[in-house]
C-alpha cells in the first residue's frame, strides 16, 4: 500500500471519528439540556400574562383585601401576628401616663403559653393605685383592641398619708395578664387603631364608710367643736373658735370637716353639717344661750 492511500484512509478514519463523536455529543449529551430549555420556554409561555389583565386582577384582589380588612377592623378585638413581648410594657406606660402620683405599677414578664391555636405572653402586673386608676387599668386591658385577658387578680385596701398627714385610701393589687397573638395574620388588621379606653369617674368601692383617720385642719378653717356664735349681720355670721380666733362666714362656706348650711336670723342660730370620718353630724350654734346642740 503506497503512501498516498494510507493518508487517504487516515483522513477518512479521522472524519468518521469526528462524526461519531459530534453525533454522540449532540444527540446524547445535548439532548437533555435541549429538552430542559424547551420545557422552560413552554413554562414561560404559559405564564406570559397580559399586563392589563394582571392589573385588573390586582385591583380586584386589592378591593377584596380592603373589604376583609374592614370586617376585621369592625370587630371589637383583633389578634396580632407574631407579637413582640415588649409591646405590653409600652401599652401599660401609655395607659398609665395620666394616673395619680399615688399610683405605682410594675410589670414582670413570666412566660409564653399556648391556648388552642393561639399563643399568649403571660405577665404579672402588681402595685398600688387609686380606685379610679386601677379601674381604668383593668378596663384598658380587657377592652384593648389587641386581645388581652386578666387571668387572675387579688385586691386589698391600703391607707397612705401624704406630707400633710391627710389619709389617702388606695388599692393594692396583683394580677396575671395574658396577651394573645397568632402565627398568621388571619385575625389582624392592616392598620391598627386602638379602642376608646377612657373611663369616667367611678364610686370608690374601697373607700371606708366610717374611718378612724380624720384629716388635720391644714387650712385653719373654723373648728365648730367648741366654737361660739358672736353676732349675726346681713353679710353672714361672726363666730369664734376655742382658741379665740374670729371668722365671718356665710351660707355654704366651708368649715373644718363640713359646711355652714343655714343662717336663721329669726331664731338667731346657725347650722352646720360635719363629716367626722363617715359619721354625719348636724350642729347648731345659738346666739343667746351660746350652746351647741347636736342632732344625729
Amino acid at each position: 500500500m503506497d503512501r498516498k492511500l494510507k493518508s487517504t484512509l487516515g483522513l477518512i478514519g479521522l472524519l468518521v471519528f469526528i462524526l461519531v463523536a459530534g453525533g454522540s455529543y449532540i444527540f446524547i449529551s445535548q439532548n437533555g439540556k435541549i429538552s430542559e430549555k424547551k420545557n422552560k420556554l413552554e413554562e414561560l409561555k404559559a405564564n406570559d400574562y397580559n399586563t392589563e389583565q394582571l392589573t385588573l386582577q390586582f385591583q380586584d384582589l386589592l378591593e377584596r383585601s380592603s373589604v376583609l380588612d374592614s370586617v376585621l377592623a369592625a370587630r371589637k378585638f383583633n389578634i396580632p401576628q407574631n407579637l413582640s413581648s415588649i409591646k405590653f410594657y409600652n401599652f401599660v406606660n401609655l395607659v398609665s401616663t395620666p394616673y395619680s402620683e399615688l399610683s405605682q405599677i410594675d410589670v414582670e414578664y413570666l412566660e409564653q403559653k399556648q391556648d388552642k391555636e393561639f399563643f399568649y405572653f403571660e405577665y404579672k402586673v402588681k402595685g398600688k393605685a387609686t380606685y379610679n386608676d386601677l379601674y381604668n387599668m383593668i378596663y384598658s386591658i380587657e377592652q384593648s383592641k389587641e386581645l388581652k385577658k386578666i387571668k387572675s387578680i387579688s385586691l386589698n385596701n391600703m391607707v397612705i398619708a401624704d406630707e400633710n398627714a391627710i389619709p389617702n385610701f388606695i388599692v393594692g393589687f396583683e394580677m396575671v395578664v395574658g396577651v394573645y397573638f397568632a402565627t398568621n395574620d388571619r385575625f389582624a388588621t392592616a392598620e391598627f387603631k386602638e379602642n376608646d379606653l377612657s373611663t369616667g369617674s367611678m364610686y370608690d368601692a374601697f373607700y371606708p364608710l366610717i374611718r378612724n383617720e380624720i384629716p388635720p385642719n391644714v387650712d385653719e378653717l373654723l373648728d365648730v367643736q367648741g366654737a361660739k356664735l358672736l353676732a349675726l349681720v346681713p353679710e353672714g355670721a361672726f363666730l369664734s373658735d376655742s382658741k379665740g380666733n374670729t371668722f365671718l362666714l356665710w351660707e355654704g362656706e366651708q368649715v373644718y370637716l363640713g359646711y355652714l348650711t343655714k343662717i336663721d336670723y329669726d331664731r338667731k342660730k346657725v347650722s352646720f353639717i360635719l363629716n367626722k370620718g363617715g359619721i354625719i353630724e348636724k350642729v347648731e350654734l345659738q346666739l343667746e344661750k351660746e350652746t351647741i346642740k347636736k342632732t344625729d
